[in-house]
């Protein structure tokens, strides 16, 4: 055994020792190459996309049909509920029925104001305003008093149903003024006539009135007033007026129907000149009937106003009817973001003494009262949306207007016997005449956002009347403009511009060589007024603000001899509550 295995050995070992031996060079072979290979198109073949069958009938498709069997599975899914986000909500600042406010400032002014309301039932309700506002005056270069007053109280009752609406106002005013504005540059007069002239003159009004409202049937609305105006002079006048209104449907057309019942009568104590009682009345009888026309984007009021006056002046009178366009149209150009409108109109003015006080406190009451016929006013315009915030408006108007009211200063005359304190180129008359307006206005509103708005806009007016020299008193030009900014949530203000142009008047002058008076027509400057505000709120009861008027010192006069308070500054303080 040990013989066999040595041998297998030894063998392996002779085989593994020349499988080893290692020869450095393996030779080289030559290949000839005789014609290279170039392949040609013909080699390459397409293949069909549909081969040909070998079989020489096709097998017709066998149909096939499918079936859907449905059965019920109970499901046990049971969706939530949507829940809508929460919304972050600002809070409301809490509302009082009730404030009472008091301020004092220069020139001695005194503003007061209280304000109270009471609800008695669900629908019943009653409130009351009292306001205050005087000067002690202190303008320079017046050589008479200027202090003014002017109190006032409303009363107030009312219920708000579910088919009706309506309410009972009571009102009494006190004004107290002074026709201080003697023309002593144009005039001599001397320190005994200017210290007997005692300038104040006092109005007294009271007035009973009320409103009705219905939200179902013809009878839309009525307003009704009756109002008792008198003065220091022995002058007195009474106004009564109703408007009812009425709104229904004839063949799917929407008629509305406005009437109209306006009296208004009164007497002067004199005229200016003689001793002579003055006395007048008028009542307007009067209906503007109009229905509306809507298709799409357009809509049309078409309509006409028919009124019959009987005016009648110490021994005279007359009777006339006046018919007058009452048309209006609009149509939304781009929804309402731009609508075009236009329109004619008219109507008879009821004209009355205490209308004219309010516009111009320093006239005589020495006056003809008549109506103003306002003829047509045609009017083409565009408002709408600048953007979301900003809107605007303009319009272009003819207007004619017949025996409209001017203020025109009365005349002085060494020789009238008249001793009233209103005789001296003090005051003023209201004359009359034809005329014809050319108007362009504009208006632009901005709210920036819920603590910031602005508000600017302007009239430009081209008159030409046919009697009088000039259309007295009345500016070519006006411009309005209004900011108003909540800077925190405490303070607040405003700042308000405006602009008068230059306007015309007649007033009296002395020729001091030969000492006598004629009239002269002269220019009052233009002028322009900055007033501006501030407040403080302390609590949610309590404010503190602060008022300039004529902040820019403009020593104008808003009427001939009349000069305003320079720089006026008025502060105070409101408390809201209930009771």
């Amino acid at each position: 055994m040990k013989k066999v295995i040595f041998s297998i050995i030894a063998i392996t070992a002779a085989q593994y020792g020349f499988s080893q031996k290692k020869d450095e060079n393996i030779g080289s072979e030559v290949v000839n190459i005789v014609k290279p290979y170039t392949p040609t198109i013909s080699d390459a073949f397409k293949v069909k996309e549909t081969p040909a069958s070998e079989e020489e009938v096709p097998e017709p498709k066998l149909p096939i049909t499918y079936q859907i069997f449905s059965f019920p599975v109970a499901s046990t899914f049971i969706p939530s509920k949507g829940k809508a986000a929460d919304v972050d909500k600002e809070e409301l600042e809490k509302g009082f029925s009730n404030y009472a406010l008091l301020g004092i400032g220069n020139y001695g002014t005194v503003n007061a104001e209280v304000f109270v309301a009471h609800q008695l039932s669900r629908t019943d309700y009653v409130g009351g305003f009292l306001r205050h506002l005087s000067s002690q005056g202190g303008i320079k270069e017046v050589k008479l008093d200027d202090k003014f007053y002017n109190t006032g109280l409303d009363v107030t009752y009312g219920s708000r149903a579910k088919d009706v609406q309506w309410n009972v106002d009571l009102g009494v005013k006190n004004q107290i003024i002074n026709w201080y504005g003697l023309p002593w540059e144009n005039i001599l007069f001397t320190d005994e006539t200017i210290a007997k002239i005692n300038a104040q003159q006092s109005y007294n009004t009271i007035g009973l009135g009320g409103r009705m409202e219905f939200k179902d049937g013809m009878f839309s609305n009525a307003t009704m007033q009756f109002k008792r105006f008198s003065d220091k002079m022995g002058s007195g006048e009474n106004r009564f007026f109703v408007k009812p209104e009425l709104n229904f449907d004839v063949v799917n057309q929407k008629i509305k129907a406005l009437f109209v019942v306006d009296y208004v009568g009164g007497t002067f104590d004199r005229n200016y000149f003689t001793a002579e009682e003055m006395k007048y009345s008028n009542i307007i009888f009067g209906t503007k009937p109009s229905f509306l026309y809507q298709q799409d984007d357009l809509s049309v009021h078409l309509g006409v106003g028919v009124f019959y006056s009987t005016y009648k002046f110490n021994n005279a009178s007359d009777g006339k009817f006046y018919v007058y366009p009452n048309v209006k149209a609009s149509y939304r150009l781009v929804g309402d973001l731009m609508i075009a409108y236009a329109g004619a109109e008219g109507g008879l003015v009821q004209n009355s003494y205490a209308d004219f006080v309010d516009k111009n406190p320093f006239i005589s009451p020495t006056l003809f009262v008549g109506p103003t016929s306002n003829a047509y006013d045609v009017y083409v315009g565009m408002k709408g949306k600048l953007a979301n915030a900003v809107s605007f408006n303009v319009k272009g108007a003819y207007n004619s207007e017949i025996d409209r009211a001017f203020f025109m200063s009365n005349k002085f005359d060494s020789m009238n016997t008249n001793d009233k304190a209103y005789i001296y180129g003090n005051s003023y008359q209201v004359v009359y005449d034809d005329v014809t307006t050319i108007s362009i206005f504009g208006e632009i509103k901005a709210d920036f956002s819920k603590k910031a708005s602005l508000a600017l806009s302007g009239t430009y007016n081209n008159f030409n009347t046919k009697n009088i020299e000039k259309a007295w008193n009345l500016p070519q030009l006006k411009v309005e403009s209004t900011l108003n900014v909540d800077f925190t949530e405490k303070w607040y203000g405003g700042v308000q511009l405006f602009f008068v142009g230059e306007r015309s008047d007649r007033v009296t002058v002395q020729d001091v060589t030969t000492s006598t008076y004629m009239e002269k027509q002269v220019t009052l400057d233009s002028y322009f007024d900055l007033n501006a505000n501030i407040g403080y709120k302390f609590n949610k009861r309590l404010t503190f603000f602060m008022r300039g008027n004529n902040l820019a010192n403009q020593q104008y006069n808003r009427w001939a001899n009349f000069p305003v308070q320079g720089i006026q500054v008025l502060g105070g303080a409101s408390y809201k509550f209930d009771f």
